[in-house]
């Protein structure tokens, strides 16, 4: 089996298995997601999370605060589950087909991210003894993203009969919910409301509204079998909300019977006739042969494919696994400017489908070496909502600048528990950090000066008015950092240094802008000047740093040397995450945390310091991390190795890579963890591959454990896609495509002409 390919046989029906299969076989497309559930249902009393989503379609919710407080949030937006389309029923001679009965012979699950395809296979035997193959192929199109496709095949085995197949298009839905988990929503609410139910020319629409928030959507759906000869019978019945289309089929043995099942799915966030679009999209689709449908999808996936191959030599689990998690960014990812890429990305409700700072810091890295257009989109969500940034800054009382939500899916906030949401400024300073990252690997002013460098700008502006200057430095003051055990603090580090690189880049493309004649809309959008920029160079170069002169380390804030240590090594695996096990004041009053903190700032911004007060900084926070977080071993992984650590970062790597597949966290049932997929990722690329992209230019250190023969990617650099290939004894640096480049490995200059090999350090 080839790293594409994702398949378990004679899987389990434990019910937490299940759900677990459900996030890991779901389809996406960054459109919309359907989760892997059976088609036929499961048993009465099992849990499912039937689900069909759309990023960035929402309805509003209420968040209730006991404290009426100004400014606490007291409306949310939440991912909608939208019209189930997967449900297809099967009766032989009179006999329910379920796993849960009679006799499996035989299955199967296969995701095939070449083909961009999931199946189930069943080998099964009636409780009256008819055996039958059934064989169930699933397409979310990422060539029409409003598509998803189900091939029903069915074949009896030792006999003939009659086989009944209902196939469900219903839209009345609700959202999974756990009151008992605030990783997910906390209560049922009918999201969902039926407007029309209707049947034309062969397929079946339902047309359903938000209850608050105004959106519309039409699932479309139309059903055909591949030899119409087999039907006997066919009906269709509708009622509000519910449509059945009944198919009684001739078995004949070894004979196939196929159905083919298109759903398409429109909404007004992103079509402006919902119902007008998805008939005519659905017409359109059924129209051409399902082969051609299908060749289309590998064809997307071989120019995928080609940029972002990525490979581990020696190890072919792991590299099964980091596979895996660049094919669901994949999945997961917006292709357009209405949407970004959920925490859970499609594949779950947890978190609510809310966007964080997730995309900016761990999957944006991805997209700007591979795919400038969708690293553009996601930048460009951002910019739709710098309005939105805008008054929520004033929101908090900010005169001036842009604070981006820390969890929204329309632009407004959704954090319930400001302490670790709201407070979080340093999403504003991560926004501007991937506007700068992206320019700085593409070159591309112009999108700097359509709306990147207004971004950094607005976000520039926010620290001025937040921060305040004490004994000549200037400090910023009760904010929460990445790490969500420590809130409301003073000077943390990481938010400082980004506020720092902030100010600076903000000056730095008004200036550049400027050189090249092309600063005008920036200034009419923004009223920047030429002393306003001067006086953000001013502030970046007066930022308090926090530094401990006796431990050699920068401090996470100002009194978290003060607090008393928490023994990591002895939290029992039952407490785990220790936040729903302890009051977050009690977590606070510890040096304990949740993530990467200080060390992701050593990370993004290594400029800062000396590389032993990064090394001496990494060995203290090590000690006090739980890692409760997904975000964090993928940073801990690139630092070691950054620090030559190599087996070390291997280990964090491993935990990284395999977060979801193995389900180490215990709650991929809710969803993937996009975040960490997109932080593996890193880890090659930036970890033991070493590469590096600042003003100065691009720069490699490759290394590699002693676990692995080597290991190769590709990524775009300016005009050029540069392939890195690392083994035992040498690497190789190829520019595949481009013109030459300067680079730097191991800190000597090279020109990338056509191909540099050195050995390895």
């Amino acid at each position: 089996m080839d790293k594409y390919t994702l398949c378990t046989e004679d899987f389990s029906l434990d019910n937490q298995e299940l759900l677990l299969g459900e996030t890991l076989f779901h389809n996406a497309n960054g459109y919309l997601g359907v989760r892997g559930c059976f088609e036929e249902g499961y048993p009465q009393g099992f849990s499912q999370v039937r689900g069909t989503y759309i990023n960035g379609f929402y309805d509003f919710a209420y968040m209730g605060q006991a404290e009426k407080l100004h400014g606490l949030v007291e409306e949310k937006q939440t991912i909608l589950n939208v019209a189930d389309t997967q449900t297809i029923t099967l009766k032989l001679d009179g006999e329910n087909f379920s796993m849960f009965e009679g006799k499996v012979i035989k299955s199967r699950r296969v995701l095939d991210m070449r083909k961009g395809i999931t199946l189930r296979e069943i080998w099964w035997e009636s409780p009256e003894g008819r055996q039958v193959r059934i064989k169930i192929t699933r397409m979310a199109s990422f060539v029409d993203t409003s598509l998803f496709l189900v091939r029903y095949e069915l074949e009896p085995l030792n006999f003939d009969g009659t086989a009944e197949l209902v196939s469900v298009h219903k839209g009345d839905v609700k959202n999974f919910f756990d009151p008992n988990d605030p990783r997910v929503a906390g209560e049922e609410i009918q999201h969902i409301l039926i407007g029309e139910t209707w049947e034309e020319a062969g397929a079946s629409y339902i047309l359903s509204h938000t209850s608050k928030s105004g959106g519309t959507v039409c699932s479309a759906v139309k059903n055909a079998v591949e030899e119409p000869e087999q039907v006997e019978e066919h009906s269709l019945s509708l009622e509000t909300g519910l449509v059945r289309e009944t198919f009684r089929v001739k078995l004949v043995r070894t004979k196939c019977f196929r159905l083919l099942k298109y759903t398409v799915l429109c909404d007004s966030c992103h079509f402006t006739d919902p119902a007008g679009q998805a008939k005519e999209k659905l017409e359109a689709l059924t129209a051409q042969p399902a082969r051609a449908l299908y060749e289309d999808q590998e064809r997307y996936l071989d120019r995928f494919w080609d940029t972002c191959e990525i490979d581990v030599y020696g190890d072919g689990e792991l590299n099964r696994a980091l596979t895996y998690n660049v094919y669901q960014l994949l999945q997961s990812v917006t292709k357009d400017r209405y949407g970004n890429i959920a925490a859970k990305g499609l594949s779950g409700e947890g978190y609510e489908g809310h966007y964080f700072w997730d995309t900016e810091m761990y999957i944006l890295p991805f997209f700007t070496l591979t795919n400038r257009e969708i690293a553009k989109n996601l930048i460009g969500y951002r910019y739709q909502i710098l309005e939105n940034a805008k008054e929520n800054a004033r929101q908090m009382g900010h005169k001036q600048g842009a604070l981006y939500p820390w969890r929204t899916i329309m632009g407004s906030e959704c954090s319930g528990y400001f302490p670790s949401g709201t407070a979080a400024y340093h999403i504003s300073g991560d926004v501007a950090y991937s506007v700068v990252a992206y320019y700085l690997a593409s070159g591309d002013l112009e999108f700097m000066e359509q709306c990147g460098a207004e971004i950094v700008a607005e976000t520039a502006r926010l620290w001025m008015d937040l921060g305040c200057w004490y004994q000549g430095k200037f400090h910023i003051n009760e904010v929460t950092g990445p790490d969500e055990y420590t809130c409301m603090v003073n000077n943390n580090y990481y938010t400082n240094a980004l506020a720092k690189y902030n100010l600076i880049w903000a000056a730095r493309l008004y200036r550049r802008l400027k050189e090249a004649g092309k600063a005008d809309g920036l200034v009419e959008r923004t009223g920047l000047t030429d002393g306003e920029a001067e006086a953000f160079v001013r502030t970046a170069k007066a930022v308090f740093l926090p530094y401990d002169e006796e431990l050699g380390i920068n401090p996470q804030d100002d009194s978290f040397l003060q607090k008393k240590l928490w023994d990591v090594s002895s939290i029992p695996e039952e407490e785990k995450p220790l936040l729903l096990h302890h009051h977050p004041l009690e977590l606070y009053r510890y040096q304990v945390c949740k993530q990467a903190d200080t060390v992701l700032a050593h990370f993004i911004l290594e400029e800062e310091q000396d590389l032993e007060t990064i090394r001496k900084s990494y060995a203290y926070y090590e000690k006090v991390t739980t890692h409760d977080s997904s975000l964090s071993s993928c940073i801990f992984s690139i630092m070691a190795a950054r620090l030559g650590m190599v087996e070390k970062a291997y280990g964090y790597f491993g935990d990284s890579a395999k977060m979801d597949l193995y389900n180490t966290h215990k709650n991929t049932k809710d969803g993937i963890h996009t975040a960490n997929m997109g932080g593996s990722y890193m880890g090659i690329v930036y970890g033991f591959g070493g590469l590096r992209i600042r003003e100065q230019g691009l720069s490699l250190r490759p290394c590699l454990p002693k676990q692995w023969e080597g290991y190769h990617f590709r990524f775009l650099y300016e005009d050029s896609v540069i392939e890195v290939k690392a083994g035992r004894e040498t690497c190789a640096v190829t520019l595949l495509r481009g013109t030459e480049k300067e680079i730097t490995i191991y800190d000597r200059p090279y020109v990338l002409r056509d191909r540099v090999e050195i050995p390895m350090e």
